[in-house]
C-alpha cells in the first residue's frame, strides 16, 4: 500500500514490479492483492500485452484514506 499510495491518483503498478518491490512470491502477493481488493482498498486491472497477461494494481480513494489513518496511528 505504501508504494501504491506514493503514486499519483489513478496510477498503478504492474504485478511484477510490486513483486520486486515487496520481495513477495506470486502466491503471497496475489493473496494480499485479493484481500485488499475485497476491502476496496485497491483496484485491479487485467489486460493483455500481446499474448502476455498484465495485472496492474492501483490504490483506491478508500485505500488511500485507510492507509493515511494507519500511518497517522
Amino acid at each position: 500500500m505504501a508504494a501504491l499510495n506514493a503514486l499519483p491518483k489513478g496510477k498503478g503498478l504492474e504485478f511484477s514490479h510490486l513483486k520486486k518491490l515487496t520481495g513477495a512470491t506470486d502466491g503471497n502477493l496475489g493473496a494480499h492483492i485479493e484481500t485488499l481488493s475485497k476491502a476496496n482498498y485497491v483496484a485491479v486491472t487485467k489486460t493483455f500485452v500481446g499474448k502476455k497477461p498484465q495485472t496492474t494494481v492501483a490504490a483506491t480513494t478508500t485505500g488511500r484514506g485507510a492507509f493515511g489513518k494507519h500511518v497517522a496511528s
